[in-house]
């Protein structure tokens, strides 16, 4: 393992997670991290060159529909559900003094 992490450093990280760790915690907690950070160790000696960086394993497209108003404006019908209708709005009892 190259990568050593520092009983303090452990204790730093606990702290900020808000974690209480017992000896034994930190210690696996110390290799965890090291092992972790060999591993990054090894995927940064790839060869990334003309790899296009991308969000998603799968070539993405908008998936999202264009807007379009399918039911058209039928305001009066609408309106026409409510109680009272002043102005051409819904109009209701005050609720704030």
């Amino acid at each position: 393992m190259a990568n050593k992490i520092s009983k303090e450093t452990i204790e730093y990280v606990g702290i900020l997670a808000k974690l209480e760790l017992g000896e034994e915690e930190k210690e696996q907690a110390g290799r965890d991290m090291e092992r972790m950070l060999d591993y990054i160790d090894k995927l940064n000696e790839l060869d990334t060159d003309g790899v296009e960086p991308m969000s998603h394993v799968f070539a993405m497209s908008n998936v999202f529909r264009e807007d379009r108003v399918e039911n058209g404006d039928n305001r009066e019908a609408l309106l026409a559900g409510g109680p009272k209708v002043k102005e051409g709005s819904f109009q209701v009892p005050k609720t704030v003094e």
